[in-house]
């Protein structure tokens, strides 16, 4: 039985006693996020609601810097992105990003069935590129739920590879940064990441990519 979503007031009164839960259990957490942010992680994902990158991965506030968009990209072409990215790299000096997909991904859907909607078909041109790559490889597979589970990975690490190609990860590197970049794909139906093996730590793993 489904039950009706919290009002805008329950939700406030659930950040109170949420703040309430944490300072009881923890009285110098707020303080301590206040004085610094200095997260370890980067974490480019998808826009899904389903997908609370803090959440899955069970790490609190401040420990996570975040990136959310439809479809988990990271076009090179995206000022807002490259924007996160540099202030992540550069200012935060995070010491791994990691690109997050999920299964079941709707914009990776909307790519794969060539669907119109509108402007969103502009922003899902990478996909649709990742299609033409990978043509042979997803008519191989045996049905459209299982091109779709691979599409989601093929399109995780195209956007790993778009990242550690990139000049801001790239001069990172040049100066010594150490710095990993992953790529992870989410199951909704029971939670669990899988690590795609794709993970690079210099610029001579991230060669591999311009092959």
């Amino acid at each position: 039985m489904s039950t009706s979503p919290p009002s805008i007031a329950g939700l406030l009164a659930s950040n109170r006693a949420w703040a309430d839960a944490k300072t009881a259990v923890d009285p110098g957490f707020f303080k301590r996020l206040v004085a610094q942010q200095a997260p370890p992680y980067f974490w480019i994902g998808c826009s899904d609601s389903r997908v609370p990158a803090n959440e899955i991965v069970g790490v609190d506030p401040g420990e996570m810097f975040v990136h959310r968009n439809v479809a988990n990209l990271a076009p090179p072409q995206d000022a807002n992105y490259l924007s996160v990215l540099q202030y992540a790299v550069e200012v935060l000096k995070v010491g791994h990003v990691i690109v997050v997909g999920h299964y079941g991904c709707g914009g990776v859907l909307v790519a794969l069935r060539n669907d119109r909607l509108g402007l969103i078909d502009h922003w899902l041109s990478p996909i649709r590129e990742v299609i033409r790559d990978h043509k042979v490889e997803l008519d191989g597979c045996l049905d459209e739920a299982a091109r779709h589970d691979r599409l989601c990975e093929l399109n995780v690490v195209r956007q790993v590879q778009n990242v550690v190609t990139d000049p801001i990860v790239q001069d990172a590197w040049g100066r010594g940064a150490d710095l990993s970049v992953h790529g992870w794909c989410y199951s909704i139906k029971n939670g669990l990441i899988t690590d795609l093996d794709v993970t690079t730590t210099t610029r001579e793993e991230a060669a591999r990519f311009r092959s």
